[in-house]
């Protein structure tokens, strides 16, 4: 009985935390140290070997401190270590050797990044 009640007290504390580190669709990633959200829209990888497209795709975006993790779904290889940098229009664009290639805003997400691993490519709102 006691175990059950950890489990249950357990549960409870993991859904508070996801509740608190979700942002709203209005949340800019670049107003906050801690960011997840989700965009969808047309995403693709390559890598010379494999293809993979899907035209009704996600990116989950995580932001810890001022670096980015881009994680798709459908088998597409993940994207980390990101900087960006604030342009003029207000969108924040991607800085670093072989991750150039994304813009992202508050309802946006573009991305074609080639690198030694692959090619990404995302058109993608919130």
């Amino acid at each position: 009985m006691r175990k059950s009640r950890i489990n249950v007290l357990g549960a409870l504390m993991i859904v508070s935390l996801m509740f608190m580190v979700s942002c709203s669709k209005d949340t800019d990633p670049s107003e906050t140290d801690l960011f997840v959200g989700t965009y969808r829209g047309s995403i693709s990888y390559t890598d010379g070997e494999e293809n993979i497209s899907d035209a009704d795709g996600r990116v989950t975006v995580a932001k810890v401190g001022d670096t980015y993790t881009f994680a798709f779904g459908t088998g597409i290889p993940n994207i980390t270590g990101v900087k960006f940098q604030e342009s003029d229009d207000g969108t924040y664009i991607s800085i670093g050797e072989g991750l150039t290639g994304i813009t992202i805003s508050a309802s946006n997400l573009n991305m074609l990044v080639t690198n030694d691993e692959g090619t990404w490519t995302a058109d993608c709102e919130r």
